[in-house]
């Protein structure tokens, strides 16, 4: 007996199967993956900490 996980999708809520059946996990649909993806991109989501980025003076007045 095979005993599946039951998660709710981070981006609409529904709950879904964490199973190999679902290509999207831990999405419900490529929809739901792809508007998280956009949020990332967008920096909507992000992880705290300092930037590990360290731009020059250089850098800085080429941003202007």
């Amino acid at each position: 007996m095979i005993i599946s996980k039951v998660i709710s999708c981070p981006t609409c809520g529904k709950s879904i199967e964490w199973n190999d059946g679902n290509k999207f996990r831990p999405f419900c649909c490529e929809r739901c993956k792809l508007i998280d993806f956009g949020e990332w991109a967008n920096e909507k989501h992000m992880i705290a900490g300092e930037s590990v980025i360290q731009l020059s003076e250089d850098d800085n007045e080429d941003i202007q």
